[in-house]
């Protein structure tokens, strides 16, 4: 399994032209690395002019299935199992054949998603496909990629109806202040 950007455009100029623009100002320089941070985590309806595309390739289909649930900020393109056009009688298909997908999604979806992908009550399949992610993320936006943890670290608190026990450990600690610092921990 590999996931990859296969499109991505430089647009924080445009993300910082319409924050600027809300709050009655012009748009002036390029951003700086702790403003691109700061603006994602307050999460303002600017970063949605981010967009990324990702093609995700040897996928388990139940692993899409699940990325396939999330639905604002994201469009999905599935590789079809249907029997017309692949030859093959979908019925007889396992659930984890391979498969390859490709999603484009904004800043703030790709935030969202990690909130419950990265979760450690997600399967440990979708947990790693959502980590391959973020690392692809991280090659060409690093502040983005900073930014996408699972739910515990987000809110400071397992917000699950049975917490799996990483929130209050020593690595979720450590990742917290990673994540409250602006420092980069690869999960």
């Amino acid at each position: 399994m590999e996931a990859k950007v296969i499109d991505y455009q430089d647009n924080w100029q445009a993300v910082k032209d319409a924050a600027m623009n809300t709050i009655g100002s012009d748009s002036g320089k390029y951003p700086s690395p702790k403003w691109k941070r700061e603006i994602l985590l307050a999460e303002h309806s600017p970063i949605r002019l981010l967009r990324l595309k990702v093609r995700i390739t040897d996928v388990p289909y139940y692993v899409v299935m699940h990325l396939v649930r999330h639905k604002v900020g994201i469009e999905h393109w599935v590789e079809s199992q249907r029997s017309d056009r692949t030859g093959i009688d979908r019925d007889v298909l396992p659930q984890a054949m391979p498969i390859n997908y490709t999603f484009e999604a904004n800043a703030q979806a790709l935030i969202t998603i990690s909130r419950k992908r990265l979760c450690s009550q997600a399967s440990s399949e979708t947990q790693a496909v959502w980590r391959a992610v973020r690392k692809a993320v991280k090659e060409v936006e690093p502040e983005l990629a900073s930014v996408m943890h699972p739910d515990c670290v987000y809110r400071g608190f397992c917000p699950e109806m049975k917490p799996c026990g990483y929130c209050g450990s020593g690595a979720w600690q450590m990742e917290l202040q990673c994540y409250r610092n602006g420092i980069d921990l690869l999960i």
